[in-house]
């Protein structure tokens, strides 16, 4: 039995509310002049992306990743990341929360994933950390629920 998938976009976002997705982007443009690593901020977009099945995000932030030097073996191993020996702890510490605060209705944002981060992250960081999660997670939404497609 064969499943054909609808590949069309259903809406562009972007051009219907230019205004609005320049409001969204800016929060990227400030992310990235922020003293947060930027492999790191490329883990988080494809490790939220896989678990929120976006596609498009997947696709672009693994490029993205490759292009700044990620090796491949890490990101195949990102989906497993709990179980490689490829990840640092400061890692593995930002991995966790980007699964808890992706999946937050599961549980929440649990205080030993909390202070895992606290123990590699100054306050500051650990705020473009969170938003930087929240940020993806929104992105995946608008491009899973318009059907964004590489």
């Amino acid at each position: 039995m064969s499943t054909q998938i609808n590949q069309e976009q259903r809406i562009n976002i972007a051009s219907l509310e230019p205004e609005c997705w320049s409001i969204i982007m800016s929060i990227e443009t400030h992310l990235s002049k922020t003293g947060l690593n930027q492999l790191l901020r490329e883990l988080i977009k494809i490790r939220t992306s896989q678990i929120n099945k976006c596609v498009f995000c997947i696709d672009l932030h693994t490029r993205d990743a490759i292009r700044l030097g990620e090796s491949q073996r890490r990101i195949f191993a990102l989906t497993a990341w709990e179980e490689s020996t490829l990840f640092t702890q400061e890692e593995r510490a930002v991995l966790k929360l980007t699964e808890e605060i992706t999946e937050i209705a599961k549980k929440g944002v649990t205080d030993e994933t909390y202070q895992q981060v606290k123990e590699y992250y100054t306050d500051k960081e650990i705020a473009q950390i969170i938003i930087a999660i929240n940020h993806m997670n929104f992105l995946n939404r608008v491009g899973v629920t318009s059907k964004l497609r590489v």
